[in-house]
């Protein structure tokens, strides 16, 4: 059986497992991240599979009540075991104990097992986004009241 689990992490962290994520075309470096989680309240999650490294979540504060789910993967090798499921009940329940009471996040269609993920833990659709990318890159907004 396999054991996972959740530190928190580091930006260089992420930077590292998301190169190793295939449907990654051009991950962000560190910079991006930096940006983005400048100044504001942020999680960076490391979820381990029997110890080794097997995928992330980032997410930052949009507002006093609401958090977004920005970045998150798992590796080829980690998929399967619930990893996706772990990181996302691990940053619900983050945000629950830092007083956020909405969660939201955006996929694309490129990315059904995310959707699935989503739609099958509460997660509703408010809108499309279209990209000009072609159908496969329109963002699908998702948000999710959480419970305190």
């Amino acid at each position: 059986m396999t054991t996972l689990s959740w530190q928190q992490g580091t930006i260089e962290q992420v930077v590292a497992l998301s190169q190793r994520i295939p449907e990654f075309d051009q991950p962000y470096g560190a910079e991006v991240y930096r940006h983005r989680l400048a100044s504001v309240p942020h999680l960076i999650q490391i979820g381990y599979s029997d110890g080794e490294a097997a995928g992330f979540k980032v997410g930052y504060a949009l507002s006093d009540d609401t958090f977004y789910s920005w970045m998150g993967g798992v590796l080829p090798q980690g998929r399967g075991t619930g990893m996706a499921q772990h990181l996302l009940e691990a940053q619900e329940s983050w945000a629950v104990q830092q007083g956020y009471s909405l969660l939201q996040v955006k996929s694309r269609n490129r990315y059904p097992a995310m959707l699935r993920l989503l739609l099958r833990n509460g997660y509703q659709i408010t809108r499309c986004e279209d990209k000009g990318e072609g159908t496969l890159d329109h963002r699908i907004h998702f948000e999710k009241t959480l419970k305190n």
